[in-house]
């Protein structure tokens, strides 16, 4: 087993007054050679918008960007057609391919939300830009809930790479394994809330660690605790 471990205060920030964003990876002005992805995982921004503000439009090529409200709703724009509202208990998912121009505001004029946004590579250029958004259940608790694959018509949305997203809500302290789909993937746990105990390591709100050559990983959680896995290629 191989390891990386992230604390949260050593992530990157950006504050703009509008916008205060936390950065795992390098992003924008925020450059660390140690933390420029995990595998194929790119981006994982954790980003509190100021009421009625947001990311004006803005172009984007040969990436899947996934988007996940945790707090309050964005308004989404594309050129594609799309004018929806995400909402917390939704994610939301583009493939850039070709290129897609779009915009995401705050809905609300008064308070602010806070959303994650994951950049992963594709599998292959050039595709056609799509998007979906979806629900994402609140009755599963204390165990996985898969809110994104590489297929269609499996559970959650779907991006063009083998990677998989596993959402774990936990009311209770709970101990479950994790296993991978692909064996050469590997998994960045990341702690939206509370605490848990990963391949011996200990983590709180915010923190997260990467885990890949492993076989079979147990995850010890506390009550009240909610984390995203996020499995990747590491190549």
């Amino acid at each position: 087993m191989k390891s990386t471990y992230h604390n949260a205060h050593n992530r990157g920030k950006t504050n703009l007054g509008w916008l205060d964003s936390k950065h795992s990876f390098s992003f924008g002005q925020f450059f660390n050679p140690q933390l420029t992805n995990f595998g194929l995982l790119r981006v994982l921004n954790d980003d509190v918008v100021a009421p009625n503000m947001g990311f004006g439009k803005h172009p984007h090529q040969d990436i899947e960007i996934i988007s996940i409200p945790l707090d309050g709703s964005l308004r989404h724009r594309d050129n594609m057609g799309n004018e929806t509202i995400i909402k917390e208990g939704e994610i939301q998912v583009m493939t850039a391919g070709t290129g897609i121009e779009h915009s995401e505001f705050n809905n609300s004029k008064t308070e602010t939300v806070n959303f994650l946004q994951l950049w992963i590579f594709p599998n292959q250029k050039n595709l056609k830009p799509r998007y979906d958004q979806q629900k994402i259940s609140n009755r599963i608790k204390n165990d996985w809930q898969q809110i994104l694959s590489p297929y269609p018509d499996d559970s959650g949305v779907w991006i063009h790479q083998k990677a998989w997203i596993n959402l774990g809500e936990f009311t209770e302290a709970t101990s479950i394994n994790y296993n991978c789909h692909v064996e050469a993937n590997g998994v960045y746990f990341f702690i939206i809330e509370g605490e848990a105990e990963i391949a011996t390591q200990q983590l709180g709100k915010r923190d997260a660690i990467g885990i890949w050559a492993f076989e079979n990983l147990q995850v010890k959680t506390q009550s009240h605790t909610k984390i995203l896995a996020i499995e990747v290629p590491m190549q």
